[in-house]
């Protein structure tokens, strides 16, 4: 065996190290009393704004790890590389995702600082980073497979540490549930991806997705394996109909794991969709196939979410139904299967990420200072913590698309794709909800503006973690959309059908 190849895998085995040194770090460093570099006060209380080594520890161990691998070389890195006998591949394209994806997981851990110091949740910080770490590492695993057997190892091993996040809060009564309902629906997702996965194998005789796609003819066991994929990555990406585990997950879940749940997974799972439609049915007869299917998918996610969110009154049920809604567009990308889709697609998801971090950001500090997560408990927030609505406001019109905001700019590219490729009903079905979206959302504005409370949300400090977090996420908001350069340095290494 060429252990060589393992350099090939230098993303994986630099997050693998950051997991190994955050793993002693916590073991060694962390006595159950809680004393000494977790806790630097008196007392054994941690300080105030939230940061401290163990808070602050990982965030500098991914920033690292992410500047060693945030942008793919050029020259002949650039044409792609492959690693034992083709199951692991890499493309400048991969690792501008993976980036991303890092880039999330570092708000995450940012705006995760003041809850995780809360003292029932203390003696499981290290946990909390290494799980969300695993759930990484599983993506990094589904977007560089060449082969079934990797992807189905990087899903599984992005999903199950993530039912641990959701049910992170086993003392409460929601979040035990929620935890229970995500795993059984993950598990049945996994069992119909992988159903579809063996009758491919079934008529191929090969789970290289490369060989799949060369072999692959249109019958009805190949047809069927289609539907079988595509049902068990919509559990994943929550487009409807398979959607209805979303709304209560997210309830019951903490508030940061709700966030990282809404982008990290959801953004891989759609890349990976994207990646492996274009390999294994990429050809001209199931490429009709699966844009019809996801034609119809398309118009129903978008429209029956935006309907829901309407009259939603807990926030975090109402991010999951914007979530949903999200998900509609960010597919929107695959339709063709061009170049020009998946640089939109990679763009939307940095721009998504940016946009509902931070607005998770807003939930997570209010909930923690207040309790309260409400649409009602809102009402004039803007009198009590007016940089809070702010900034809330900024990321809501970055997700209803209002120019001159990042949002507007990702929704048009997704638009343009989606046109070009010929899909026009499509899009104008897409624009239609565009506005159905904006008013749920000014409901939040009018909630934080415009009406009175006689119990408002008590005026607090934000912790140093999550204002660190909400400042890059404003960052995403306002600059992406303006620095084109973003947007044209990810379109340099797209591929496509055509």
């Amino acid at each position: 065996m060429d252990y060589s190849q393992f350099l090939y895998m230098s993303e994986e085995l630099s997050l693998l190290a950051v997991i190994v040194i955050i793993f002693l770090a916590d073991l060694f460093l962390c006595g159950k009393d809680e004393k000494g570099i977790a806790c630097t006060t008196e007392g054994g209380e941690c300080p105030a704004c939230g940061c401290n080594f163990r808070t602050v520890f990982p965030v500098v161990l991914m920033l690292i790890h992410t500047v060693l691998n945030l942008l793919p070389c050029c020259g002949e890195c650039c044409m792609g590389t492959a690693a034992f006998g083709g199951m692991y591949v890499h493309t400048p394209m991969m690792t501008i995702v993976k980036s991303v994806l890092n880039i999330g997981v570092i708000v995450v851990f940012l705006m995760a600082s003041q809850w995780l110091n809360r003292p029932e949740n203390r003696i499981k910080m290290g946990e909390f980073h290494s799980v969300v770490l695993f759930t990484l590492l599983g993506m990094y695993f589904m977007i560089s497979s060449g082969h079934f057997i990797m992807f189905f190892i990087g899903l599984e091993l992005a999903s199950i540490p993530m039912t641990a996040l959701v049910a992170y809060d086993k003392k409460q009564y929601e979040s035990a549930e929620a935890g229970a309902k995500f795993i059984l629906l993950a598990l049945f997702s996994s069992a119909l991806l992988l159903y579809g996965i063996s009758l491919i194998y079934g008529v191929t005789g090969t789970l290289y997705l490369d060989e799949i796609g060369a072999r692959l003819d249109v019958n009805l066991l190949s047809v069927l394996g289609l539907v079988l994929f595509i049902s068990g990555m919509g559990f994943k990406i929550s487009l409807v109909p398979f959607h209805l585990w979303t709304a209560d997950t997210y309830q019951g879940a903490p508030t940061v794991v709700t966030g990282y749940l809404s982008v990290i997974s959801k953004g891989s799972a759609a890349f990976v969709l994207m990646t492996v439609l274009m390999k294994v049915f990429g050809s001209a007869a199931f490429e009709g196939l699966w844009s019809v299917g996801f034609f119809w998918i398309i118009i129903v996610s978008i429209t029956i979410a935006n309907l829901f969110a309407i009259r939603q009154k807990n926030l975090k049920r109402f991010m999951a139904f914007s979530a949903i809604s999200q998900a509609g567009y960010l597919i929107l990308g695959i339709m063709g299967g061009t170049a020009q889709g998946m640089t939109s697609l990679v763009f939307y998801l940095f721009v998504y990420m940016a946009a509902n971090l931070g607005a998770f950001a807003v939930l997570n500090v209010v909930e923690q200072n207040s309790g309260k997560i409400g649409m009602d408990d809102y009402d004039g927030l803007y009198q009590t913590n007016p940089k809070l609505a702010f900034l809330m406001t900024l990321c809501l019109f970055s997700l209803a698309g209002i120019p001159p905001f990042a949002g507007f700019f990702s929704k048009f590219f997704v638009f343009m794709a989606a046109f070009n490729a010929g899909y026009h009903l499509l899009v104008f079905i897409a624009l239609v909800n565009t506005v159905i979206s904006l008013y749920y959302y000014l409901l939040i504005v009018k909630a934080m503006y415009i009406k009175q409370s006689e119990t408002p949300i008590p005026t607090f400090k934000s912790d140093c973690g999550t204002r660190a977090a909400l400042t890059i996420c404003i960052i995403g908001v306002v600059l992406l959309g303006i620095a084109s350069v973003v947007y044209n340095y990810i379109d340099c290494f797209s591929y496509g059908l055509i």
